[in-house]
């Protein structure tokens, strides 16, 4: 017997409406795959131009096939290894999923989302979902519940809470071109675990780069502080009144003590990732005049920290 609120969501997403939902990464703002006016209302509600497009979430992994005309075989190596998780692939789509979707591309990015709430959802609706952030476009990400209704407030029906998001940094999206496996948005699934399994992959999704995913203009994932991707924080230590400095594991005596967030005093990236978010919603809150934040260390989920932290800032970054 399905829960009270799924049984609503379904009736909602039935309906052509949108409703929230949690997942591992973070909050989606979801529609059925097939309801082009709940999809019209998700652009609407972010802001989201229609050259960006949306990634397709299944509850069963046989759903994919549905929605594809092939899958590579790296790609289905990484299936059998990360569904239900924090995974997009990049696929050529069958004539099931509208263009629309994929802002006119010949590709759909397809996850299996890892969170009981939303496969619970995704296994009682006739259709798939697609979902991208539930927050205005290019806004922090939600990794909350709260983070959504302070976005949006009544203008979404429903939100589901599913608590705070476990992993807190969006899925890492891989495809295949001319046989080369790529990842175009660096994730919490890293480019080193990826490699273990399949070998060598092309790291794209570089500042300038044509978008053929979500997560790839060169401004997102944006405070409305003005925010500074910075290999020294402490080069501002003559200029630190107003700014608040965002770090990875230890705070620095040149600095003011109150105005420096660690992300993870054990030096632990996947903490550091989860508490990304939640701490840059908390700091654009207060009344800095600017975000000065730490380069992380360059591999592993460091590198999909860095990404996030350069597009907060608008691609811009300093010594």
């Amino acid at each position: 017997m399905l829960p009270s609120q799924i049984k609503l969501a379904v009736d909602l997403l039935s309906n052509n409406d949108v409703v929230c939902i949690p997942t591992e990464t973070v909050y989606g703002l979801a529609a059925s795959l097939y309801s082009e006016k709940a999809i019209d209302k998700i652009y609407t509600l972010k802001g989201r131009p229609r050259s960006n497009p949306l990634i397709v979430h299944i509850g069963r992994k046989e759903d994919l096939f549905n929605l594809c005309t092939e899958v590579p075989a790296p790609l289905q190596q990484l299936i059998d290894r990360f569904w239900p998780g924090p995974l997009t692939i990049l696929v050529e789509k069958s004539d099931k999923v509208p263009i629309t979707v994929t802002a006119g591309e010949s590709r759909v990015g397809i996850r299996m989302p890892n969170h009981p709430l939303t496969l619970q959802l995704l296994q009682a609706l006739p259709f798939p979902l697609v979902a991208p952030s539930a927050n205005p476009y290019n806004a922090i990400s939600p990794t909350t519940a709260k983070h959504v209704q302070d976005y949006f407030g009544t203008q979404i029906p429903l939100i589901l809470d599913g608590g705070p998001c476990k992993q807190g940094l969006e899925s890492t999206v891989v495809g295949v071109e001319n046989g080369q496996a790529v990842i175009y948005r660096q994730g919490m699934i890293t480019v080193e675990q990826i490699e273990a399994m399949i070998g060598s992959v092309l790291v794209k999704g570089e500042v300038g780069e044509k978008q053929v995913a979500p997560g790839m203009t060169a401004k997102h994932y944006a405070p409305n502080t003005p925010t500074l991707l910075c290999e020294h924080p402490e080069i501002f230590a003559e200029d630190a009144e107003n700014k608040a400095f965002l770090l990875f594991d230890k705070k620095y005596a040149s600095l003011p003590s109150e105005h420096q967030y660690l992300l993870s005093e054990s030096g632990d990236l996947e903490e550091a990732a989860q508490r990304l978010y939640q701490c840059l919603h908390e700091i654009d809150h207060k009344s800095y005049k600017q975000i000065i934040c730490e380069r992380f260390p360059d591999h592993g989920i460091g590198r999909a920290i860095n990404d996030r932290l350069l597009r907060a800032g608008g691609g811009i970054v300093t010594q």
